[in-house]
């Protein structure tokens, strides 16, 4: 259960990061709400995992994932572009989250 915790954490980080461009700094009613409900719903959440994944492993995972993830919106929603460097900074993401959850004897399996 402590995983779909973290997945839920980070789905609504997610929508809330999203959530804040478009509240274009809180002025926008809507997207200002999801904002706070979102990132109050992660952080309840990411709470929630810290009861058996540690502090460290579960925040590495939620960031990195959120990260990526909000890399994802941004180039598909809003156009941002990304570049060879930021490409290759994102797989280094990705290759950590993937040796903490496979090698480290700190993660829960």
């Amino acid at each position: 259960m402590h995983w779909l915790y973290l997945i839920v954490a980070i789905t609504a980080e997610v929508a809330a990061t999203s959530a804040l461009k478009a509240s274009e700094g809180f002025t926008r009613l809507w997207p200002s709400l999801i904002v706070l409900v979102g990132y109050s719903a992660s952080f309840y959440f990411l709470s929630l995992t810290l009861r058996v994944i540690p502090i460290g492993t579960a925040y590495a995972i939620w960031s990195g994932v959120g990260l990526m993830l909000i890399v994802i919106v941004g180039w598909m929603l809003f156009g941002q572009t990304i570049d060879a460097a930021a490409v290759a900074g994102f797989a280094l993401i990705i290759a950590g989250v993937v040796v903490l959850n496979v090698f480290s004897s700190s993660v829960p399996h």
